[in-house]
This record gives C-alpha cells, sequence and structure tokens, in this order.
C-alpha cells in the first residue's frame, strides 16, 4: 500500500521540478536569443604514432573443439 502511495508522490514531485525548471529558464532575465559571448581556442594538431605487438598468447584459435572426452 505505501509503495503505491509513494510512487505517486515522487512522480509529483519529479513532475512539479521539471515544470518549474522549465519555467524558470523560459522567464530568465536577458535579452531573448542572446547568445553569451564565448573565447574559442584551437590547440595544435596531435599525431600519434603506435606499433602493433603480436599477442602474448593465442586469443583465437579456428581449430574446431574436440568433440569427446577421455575420462580414466
Amino acid at each position: 500500500m505505501i509503495d503505491s502511495i509513494f510512487s505517486a508522490a515522487l512522480t509529483f514531485c519529479l513532475l512539479s521540478a521539471g515544470t518549474l525548471a522549465i519555467g524558470s529558464a523560459m522567464f530568465e532575465t536577458g535579452p531573448r536569443g542572446a547568445v553569451p559571448h564565448v573565447k574559442v581556442v584551437q590547440l595544435e594538431r596531435v599525431e600519434i604514432v603506435g606499433k602493433r605487438m603480436a599477442p602474448a598468447a593465442v586469443v583465437a584459435d579456428s581449430d574446431p573443439m574436440p568433440t569427446t572426452r577421455h575420462i580414466r
């Protein structure tokens, strides 16, 4: 019983908080459509050079697995 009441209360709180967040963003002071001044910095290009090494262990094998097992 309490879980259904808690679920309904939690849903109501989440919907109310979302509505308030959207409403406060809509009525924010400042000119509409104004884009804030953002400083853009472009970094130098970086070239990464590496060598491929052979794996230390066999990762995959294409040989079929044995179908019988010998138990002694």
